[in-house]
């Protein structure tokens, strides 16, 4: 992992300091900045390594998504709601991914007025070698063990859970966090 700008403090350590004095328990608000701070390391370094294909990590998440699809196409508005972003944030992808020849748009037969996105052999290409790269990075986090990686999913998933992102029942046994057994029971 890229270094950033190393300070002789935790920067939000002692900023939860400050809080505790102030305002009192500092423990969720310190909690929150270290997730936000994380995800921007990440996004700058999954960006960076992304950066050779002409993709960010919002589009390489998008060409994913299409190659993971049967026919390789989808509804804007379907790939919105699995990317869990706003319609405008799915077009701009597609229109980016469209102009680098990655994507494709064609008529949705099954809907005379929408349209599906569909991925072209390059950005099958670039999505194979991008994920190679990922991969090899460990996605930004190899410091941690499959454990801690385990925990740390757990953790985030319960968040979003209890924010409505998704409904467990709907889960598919296999992927993580989805019990391997029906009835089994969810974190």
């Amino acid at each position: 992992m890229r270094k950033a700008l190393e300070l002789p403090f935790d920067p939000i350590d002692r900023a939860a300091r400050t809080w505790e004095r102030r305002f009192g328990p500092s423990s969720a608000m310190a909690a929150v900045t270290s997730i936000m701070r994380a995800q921007q390391i990440l996004l700058g370094e999954l960006d960076g390594l992304l950066r050779p294909y002409g993709l960010t990590f919002a589009r390489y998440e998008a060409l994913v998504l299409l190659s993971f699809s049967r026919a390789g196409a989808l509804p804007l508005r379907v790939m919105g709601e699995r990317l869990m972003v706003h319609p405008t944030s799915v077009t701009n992808t597609v229109d980016r991914l469209e102009a680098q020849g990655m994507v494709v748009r064609r008529p949705n037969p099954a809907d005379g007025r929408g349209r599906l996105a569909e991925i072209t052999q390059r950005g099958r290409d670039a999505v194979g070698a991008a994920t190679r790269d990922l991969m090899a990075a460990d996605f930004g986090l190899g410091d941690y063990s499959e454990e801690e990686l385990a925990e740390m999913f757990g953790l985030l998933r319960s968040l979003r859970l209890s924010a409505g992102d998704f409904t467990p029942e709907t889960e598919t046994p296999g992927t993580p966090g989805a019990p391997d057994t029906p009835g089994a029971p969810h974190r």
